[in-house]
């Protein structure tokens, strides 16, 4: 049987081949095969990312040209929820994710789901915040101190929270929180709120993936944008969520925030783009032109004090990125902070893209998630300093982001700042809530000032810590 092909056919089917010889499985890493030097070898990307505000440099290098620039075709697609979103990176059907910072650091040490990722570029700073029902809000907030114009106090001490949690308990109702995932900040921010205030969020075992362990709170997980329904459901108590979920609760007048992450960590490493490692070695030329892309997004986006991001709040509102209202993300991205209704307060810093070196990828910044993770239990026996520093380096690659950074600085692209000098480990940090400071070429001497969470040779069994 003879098969007629019309001429618009023969085109479309000679364009997929060469298509695929550029992207498909049987592409060929740079310099191999009929690449040409310095070109992408993957030209077709499909990146995956949750609904959440600070996606945004990814939705700004693909609607302000970025992408295309570099010789990008890319599709953003948004997942279901972070294990989806995991799933598909490591198994291939994405190229790579908006990802929390947790997430390649655990999966390279096996913790959950093991597999070979990196993190070659930081996607922003802060963004987070921890919202309390109504009905806890009512319970705590006459005794809060105020300032004279009658408003409470920031930053709010999660100290506030206890005789709740003591009634909560004493009732046989356990005080339930949520956040978004095991290994994501917010589940290591909460916690440390919730620490830094005298209350237990619970240690996690071999056996015990809900972090319960002798908690006086009990954190489960939720999914970003169901955060506000689950709240008014009154399934959990609070949760620390990242925006627009945080100013939705304070629209449909369901809860109130108490503390941004700003407030509890300054300058808070937040999501990640998270790649394959397999993929990085295989498509450098992609992954280099990819990472130059968002570079320049992020500059976008915190250009002249932010005078882009009324343009960025329009474009994530839309259904394909966020898909909520303007105004309640423009709340949070253009430089203020709703805390209840008559309470809004500047915040200039609760997003931040690309100052401060937003988008390197510092080690310390890795290494102080896995102190995160020693200290509740997912890392359940004590390792020595370098291994921390070994862990870092291999999922943390300052070395593609500089690559792509310092070519931007060379074609005039980028600022100098945007290629910083550096070995990788910010100077002693301060600006927590606790008062503590964070070194990290220091991790288990860090872990050994907390009061409540494992250092030393400490373990976790099912009746507590040992």
């Amino acid at each position: 049987m003879r098969i007629h092909l019309s001429g618009t056919m023969v085109i479309m089917l000679a364009a997929a081949v060469g298509l695929q010889g550029c992207g498909g499985k049987s592409a060929q890493p740079s310099g191999e095969g009929t690449i040409a030097a310095g070109a992408v070898e993957k030209p077709v990307l499909k990146l995956g990312f949750i609904k959440l505000t600070d996606m945004a440099p990814l939705a700004i290098a693909k609607e302000k040209g970025f992408f295309q620039e570099e010789g990008l075709n890319v599709t953003l697609e948004p997942q279901a929820n972070w294990k989806v979103l995991l799933d598909g990176v490591i198994g291939g059907q994405l190229d790579g994710a908006h990802m929390l910072a947790g997430q390649p650091i655990a999966a390279t040490i096996g913790y959950g789901t093991k597999a070979d990722l990196i993190a070659p570029l930081s996607l922003d700073l802060n963004g987070n915040a921890i919202t309390l029902s109504n009905k806890v809000w009512s319970m705590i907030e006459p005794g809060l101190p105020k300032g004279t114009d009658g408003k409470v106090l920031h930053p709010i001490s999660a100290s506030a929270l206890k005789p709740v949690a003591a009634q909560f308990n004493a009732e046989g109702k356990p005080f339930k929180m949520g956040m978004v995932f095991p290994v994501s900040t917010h589940n290591y921010e909460l916690r440390y709120w919730l620490a830094a205030g005298g209350l237990n969020p619970g240690y996690y075992t071999p056996g015990d993936v809900g972090g319960t362990v002798k908690a006086d709170v009990q954190l489960s997980v939720t999914p970003p944008p169901q955060m506000p329904a689950t709240l008014e459901a009154g399934t959990i108590e609070g949760y620390c969520v990242g925006e627009p979920w945080n100013q939705a609760a304070v629209f449909k007048k369901i809860g109130v925030p108490v503390v941004t992450d700003d407030q509890i960590q300054r300058l808070n490493p937040e999501k990640v783009l998270g790649l394959r490692k397999d993929f990085a070695d295989r498509y450098p030329n992609t992954t280099k032109a990819l990472l130059r892309a968002i570079i320049r997004a992020q500059i976008w986006l915190d250009a002249d004090n932010g005078k882009n991001r009324p343009e960025a709040v329009k474009i994530l509102a839309r259904p394909n990125y966020v898909g909520a209202d303007e105004n309640v993300i423009a709340n949070s991205m253009t430089g203020t902070f709703t805390f209840a209704p008559g309470d809004t307060r500047p915040a200039p810093d609760f997003n931040i893209f690309f100052r401060n070196n937003a988008g390197y990828p510092f080690y310390s910044d890795a290494i102080w998630y896995l102190t995160q993770m020693r200290r509740w239990g997912q890392i359940p026996e004590a390792k020595a300093d370098q291994w921390y520093f070994d862990t870092a380096k291999s999922v943390y690659r300052p070395d593609l982001y500089l690559a792509a950074a310092k070519s931007l600085v060379a074609e005039g692209k980028a600022p100098a700042e945007a290629a910083p000098a550096t070995d990788g480990f910010k100077p002693e940090q301060s600006g927590f809530i606790d008062g503590v400071t964070y070194d990290g070429r220091k991790p288990n001497e860090y872990l050994a000032r907390f009061a409540i969470g494992l250092k030393g040779a400490q373990t976790v069994t099912a009746t507590g810590v040992k």
